[in-house]
């Protein structure tokens, strides 16, 4: 059973139903938005939570043990700050939101409801759903090392220790043939597929700082996995990174990197353990069957 703060639970024993709810979005990049189901604006804690969003809350679970609990919130897409380029591009991933119920005639009379994150956005014309997750969605983050036979490193970071500045290329705009395929010029000799799986990194243009996955990369032809955001014009400028598929012979051959490589190439596969015990061969003596 949840206690409730002292003051709290003298306003609902009144009997007085002037309840609302407000949520409390706060991005990584320190951006923040209110919102409420109220009919007007509230301020909470120096935060205006905007009343003419039409958000209201959907269904919400509460789990025990380490199962994820959460819920959904649907509202329109406006003007307010929250919009569907802004979503596309991933300024909402992640985000932390605080779920408060609010007395409306004095908002400092609160009950913090649940804290989490926010989880998939679906969208659908001016109209999204997002789902909130619980705390316990931190659990299932991978920590630490783990055990497989591709690389655990990223790419150009601390444990990885390659130098991106020579595995990284500019190019601009000529013209978008489909959504999400860029036909582009590029710097230097790009041979094909080498900044398949990579990044794009926009440098200028309407999506300027958003980043993107590529797809794949043949010749000056670049196709990333989901289309830009915003509209991409020629001459828009961008930054791409070569693509690593974490395997042992990738590192060796295209980024000559294979002392800090992450990862255990040799060790035994689902393949090894549910074959069949073969008649010659190596004898089954635990040893090694590299040497």
């Amino acid at each position: 059973m949840r206690d409730l703060p002292p003051a709290f639970a003298a306003y609902l024993a009144g009997g007085v139903t002037t309840l609302c709810r407000c949520w409390a979005l706060r991005r990584r990049d320190g951006g923040a938005l209110g919102f409420t189901d109220h009919d007007r604006d509230l301020v909470l804690s120096g935060l205006t939570c905007a009343a003419r969003t039409g958000l209201e809350a959907a269904e919400a679970s509460a789990e025990l043990g380490f199962a994820v609990s959460g819920g959904d919130v649907a509202g329109a897409l406006s003007a307010l700050g929250l919009t569907e380029a802004d979503i596309a591009g991933g300024l909402y991933d992640g985000a932390s939101v605080e779920t408060w119920l609010v007395d409306w005639t004095r908002p400092e009379t609160r009950l913090l409801l649940d804290v989490g994150t926010l989880g998939e956005i679906r969208r659908a014309g001016d109209a999204f759903v997002a789902e909130v997750r619980g705390l316990a969605d931190r659990l299932d983050a991978e920590r630490g090392r783990t055990y497989r036979a591709t690389c655990g490193a990223d790419l150009g970071d601390a444990r990885c220790r390659v130098d991106l500045a020579g595995f990284r290329t500019g190019g601009t705009v000529n013209g978008q043939p489909e959504p999400g395929i860029l036909d582009a010029a590029l710097a230097g000799v790009c041979p094909d597929g080498f900044f398949t799986g990579g990044g794009l990194t926009w440098s200028t243009g309407a999506n300027a700082g958003l980043s993107a996955d590529v797809r794949t990369q043949l010749g000056r032809l670049v196709e990333l996995w989901e289309a830009p955001p915003r509209a991409v014009a020629p001459g828009d400028a961008f930054t791409l990174t070569a693509g690593c598929d974490k395997r042992l012979a990738t590192c060796r051959s295209k980024f000559s990197n294979t002392p800090n490589f992450r990862g255990f190439p040799h060790m035994p596969g689902n393949d090894v353990v549910i074959r069949y015990a073969p008649g010659a061969g190596p004898g089954l003596d635990g040893g090694s069957l590299f040497r």
